[in-house]
């Protein structure tokens, strides 16, 4: 009565199981891959939770009384241990019916029993779709007998204990069917003892299971929850910039129970990036973790066609792996992309994105003014002055006007870090031909910036001006303006600013006064100006890139240039040496004097220079300064000799002090040598040169060719300057 013949179908399952599990393990693509990332299918093929029923047939070994069999109708979870999936924790509950074989009575011993179990399993994925295991379990049952005494039921609490073996077939990720072979004992805390012992059989389990197929397209898998989709605006004139930094932050958290490996993270937006960009790399990220990502975006030149504002969508790219398996998920993220002059003003130092001193149409207009204005050019007077005049100049002539910007004027702009105010570059300044203080202050530096010049701007309430370095000392403020106001001192150089709006209406020096004005007005609450330096400010917002294009600008009128840019340098000079004069005329301090001398041959005024040199030199005729600088006037005119005369006279004086090794005696025995030269008398010259080489040789090298004067040497270079002492 106990033959095996209930078995057959299931013992044919375990037969269609095990050949398709060989055919499995040779052919399985994802275990061949999964075994080349050397991690387990059990975690590759992850999943959270596991449920399902099944059936189950016992039947009883040999000794006991009467034959019987169970047969086992139940449900079951299992919860698979996230670091080490191949253990499962499961519960198990359902209804044994059991049934007497040859019994006389079988009816009255026929019962139910109620169980409830949990245990431990243990399994191994051999290929995608197969996996064997073992399980062992342990619970409590209550037994159930309608018909063994009259009257009522009868029952007892039983203990029951379950070991066996699981062969999977794994048709889908989602579904499983398990074939279970196993032992079963009982045992009765009552009297009700008979069916105590062990029983064999085997059983059939349908499971669905949780989670994604890590098989399925990548784009399926959403492992990652964003905290945004939408971004901040973006600034065309901020390219260079949004390479390094981030044009926004998003967070991104695991909202799985496993973490997530090799993390990439890139962005990229289509017709405004070559290639994507990588934003960050992660080695692991934590079940429930998160992390702040900063947006960087490589743009190319094609945010700079954009006009006015222009929505975008970009995709950020996650790649990172799953329980070892290769994902990739999307994530759109929408912005505003504002064109190249549109800016906040949250930071000053993005102003430096719109000074683009590469740009080829202000840089062969600038050729143009210096190759126009050279011969009006004035050798002693500080070279970024006399360029910042040149430009101011040449703005002028062309006619440049200020002009408020109606839509959005600077002080309202300003005053509003959010507000999408407007700046345009120089070179569409230069074009249009008016612009308000940010326009006009961007392309006064721009042009200089072209030059080598070095600039900056200061912003304070209301109103942003250019500022230039002057590269002189700030020590030596006399050299650049007799009245140290017109001097900004910073890092040991003095820098002086130019409120560029004046342009067109009033002159270069004028400008030059309000900008100092301007600077002073906030002594006493510095904080309310702020100057920041254009190279400082493009470490950080690059100058935007712009197309080698021609403006077609008509330059105007060169006598107009020339006539404007000598207007400027005389106005200079005349206030200047007015007010140097005003002070000196009833001084009787020879240095004051040899002051005026010096201020008048910055601006080329070689016989008031004169006269104030010889004024020097009636208080104290050994006044070496003096001396020299009168032979300078001489030497600048072509008259050698008389140059060579003042510059012995400043020789002896400085030998009859004990000076004779000094670099002052040296300089002016170059001068000595260089008017031999000039009167053609190259022994003398070299002599000389051999003198002031013996004191410093190391000084020497730019006046080496004097060495060699006798022959032939090299007379042409008397065009350099000479040199002038401070004493």
């Amino acid at each position: 009565m106990k033959g095996p013949t209930h078995y057959s179908p299931l013992l044919l399952f375990a037969c269609v199981s095990l050949c398709w599990a060989v055919d499995a393990q040779a052919q399985s693509p994802a275990q061949v891959k999964d075994q080349a990332r050397g991690s387990s299918l059990d975690s590759y093929y992850y999943s959270p939770v596991e449920t399902g029923g099944g059936y189950s047939s016992y039947s009883a070994f040999s000794g006991f009384a009467s034959g019987f069999q169970y047969r086992d109708i139940s449900a079951e979870a299992r919860i698979p241990l996230p670091a080490l999936p191949s253990l499962q924790a499961f519960i198990r509950a359902g209804l044994i019916g059991v049934s007497l074989l040859g019994a006389s009575s079988p009816s009255a011993w026929d019962h139910s029993l109620y169980h409830a179990e949990a245990g431990l399993g243990y399994s191994i994925r051999y290929a995608k779709n197969f996996e064997i295991g073992a399980d062992l379990a342990g619970g409590i049952g209550q037994s159930s007998f309608p018909s063994l005494v009259s009257g009522g039921a009868a029952g007892s609490l039983d203990v029951l204990a379950e070991a066996g073996l699981r062969i999977a077939l794994i048709p889908s990720f989602n579904f499983s069917l398990e074939l279970k072979p196993g032992l079963m004992y009982r045992r009765s805390t009552g009297p009700l003892d008979e069916f105590d012992g062990f029983s064999y059989g085997i059983g059939l389990v349908a499971l669905w299971r949780l989670g994604d197929d890590p098989d399925a397209p990548a784009g399926a898998v959403r492992s990652l929850a964003f905290s945004a989709s939408r971004l901040a605006p973006a600034f065309a004139a901020m390219q260079g910039y949004y390479s390094r930094n981030p044009l926004g932050t998003i967070e991104m958290k695991n909202s799985e129970r496993v973490p997530l490996t090799d993390v990439e993270v890139s962005f990229f937006q289509p017709g405004y990036m070559d290639s994507p960009s990588t934003v960050a790399t992660l080695s692991s990220l934590a079940p429930g973790a998160s992390a702040k990502i900063g947006i960087l975006a490589a743009f190319n030149r094609e945010v700079f066609k954009t006009e006015g504002m222009t929505p975008l969508a970009g995709t950020l790219s996650v790649k990172y792996r799953l329980r070892g398996k290769a994902v990739e998920q999307l994530q759109g993220l929408s912005y505003d992309l504002y064109d190249r002059t549109s800016i906040t003003w949250d930071d000053d130092r993005k102003v430096g994105a719109f000074i683009t001193p590469a740009d080829s149409a202000l840089r062969n207009y600038v050729s143009y003014l210096r190759k126009t204005l050279q011969p009006d050019t004035l050798p002693f007077l500080p070279a970024p002055l006399q360029a910042a005049t040149e430009v101011y100049s040449g703005l002028a002539a062309l006619g440049l006007l200020y002009q408020a910007d109606p839509s959005s004027p600077f002080v309202r702009a300003q005053g509003d870090p959010v507000l999408v105010d407007s700046i345009n570059v120089g070179r569409d300044t230069l074009v249009r031909g008016t612009g308000d203080c940010d326009d006009l202050t961007v392309l006064f530096a721009s042009l200089l910036e072209t030059t080598g010049v070095q600039t900056g701007y200061v912003t304070v309430p209301g109103h942003i001006f250019p500022v230039v370095n002057s590269l002189v000392p700030s020590g030596s403020w006399r050299d650049l303006a007799t009245d140290r106001s017109l001097g900004i001192p910073i890092d040991g150089q003095l820098w002086f600013p130019v409120e560029v709006t004046l342009v067109g209406k009033q002159g270069f020096f004028e400008a030059w006064r309000k900008g100092a004005e301007l600077w002073h007005e906030y002594d006493d609450d510095p904080a309310k100006r702020i100057l920041t330096r254009t190279a400082k400010a493009q470490e950080l917002f690059g100058p935007v890139t712009l197309t080698e294009s021609d403006l077609g600008l008509q330059y105007g009128s060169r006598d107009a240039l020339e006539a404007s840019f000598k207007q400027e340098l005389s106005r200079m000079g005349d206030s200047f040496i007015a007010d140097l004069s005003a002070v000196t005329k009833s001084s009787k301090d020879k240095r004051d004097w040899n002051a005026l001398g010096l201020a008048a041959v910055r601006y080329g005024r070689y016989k008031d220079a004169e006269t104030a040199f010889a004024r020097a030199t009636k208080i104290d005729p050994g006044f070496a300064s003096a001396l020299v600088n009168l032979g300078n006037i001489a030497y600048l005119q072509r008259d050698y000799k008389a140059a060579l005369g003042y510059y012995q006279n400043a020789s002896g004086s400085l030998a009859a002090q004990g000076r004779g090794g000094s670099a002052a005696q040296q300089a002016v025995l170059v001068n000595i040598s260089k008017s031999w030269a000039g009167l053609k008398n190259f022994g003398e010259a070299k002599a000389a040169f051999a003198k002031a080489d013996a004191i410093d040789p190391g000084r020497l090298k730019d006046f080496a060719y004097l060495a060699s004067a006798d022959q032939g040497g090299k007379a042409a270079e008397q065009s350099d300057l000479p040199l002038s002492i401070d004493d």
